[in-house]
């Protein structure tokens, strides 16, 4: 039997989220947040655009390729110490991973049924093919975290302003 939870986007306060739809965190970088995983990923311009413009999961050809383009931009953004491009650039690396892990575990991606009260959908039905694209940026996402002027970056940046 699925196991009923609610999924969190649910019950989403908008108003006390950090990340805001109409901030240029480049021009006001100082109003970011690092938060858990993979949180603003989806609001932060420029960046937003920036990096999910090259954000591909379809199978691991595509992977292989997405998840390059964009550890070369986590690179170009750490480079010049822009700490802000490189954490958006980590999150999509992660997100690559999470997403496809999603469609490797469920068919369509659909993890809860909302015509049953959000039951969990049955695991193991999804694409084989999106568990390799997982594979490709996971191995990304571990090598951008483990970067070491990265890590200095955030741990300054999480010390200063959280």
């Amino acid at each position: 039997m699925a196991k009923k939870r609610e999924p969190s986007y649910l019950n989403f306060d908008k108003e006390s989220y950090p990340w805001k739809p109409d901030i240029n965190y480049r021009k006001q970088p100082l109003a970011y947040r690092v938060g858990k995983g993979e949180q603003g990923v989806l609001i932060c311009e420029p960046y937003k655009s920036e990096i999910g413009r090259y954000w591909r999961f379809k199978n691991p050809e595509i992977a292989s390729e997405s998840s390059r383009v964009i550890f070369d931009l986590f690179t170009a953004y750490v480079n010049n110490k822009d700490f802000v491009g490189a954490d958006m650039a980590r999150k999509f690396l992660q997100m690559g991973y999470t997403r496809a892990r999603r469609y490797a575990n469920y068919k369509g991606g659909k993890k809860y049924d909302k015509n049953n009260g959000y039951a969990q959908m049955e695991r193991g039905t999804g694409e084989p093919e999106k568990a390799e694209a997982a594979a490709i940026f996971y191995v990304s996402w571990k090598k951008a975290e483990a970067d070491p002027d990265y890590q200095e970056m955030k741990a300054d940046w999480k010390e200063r302003l959280g």
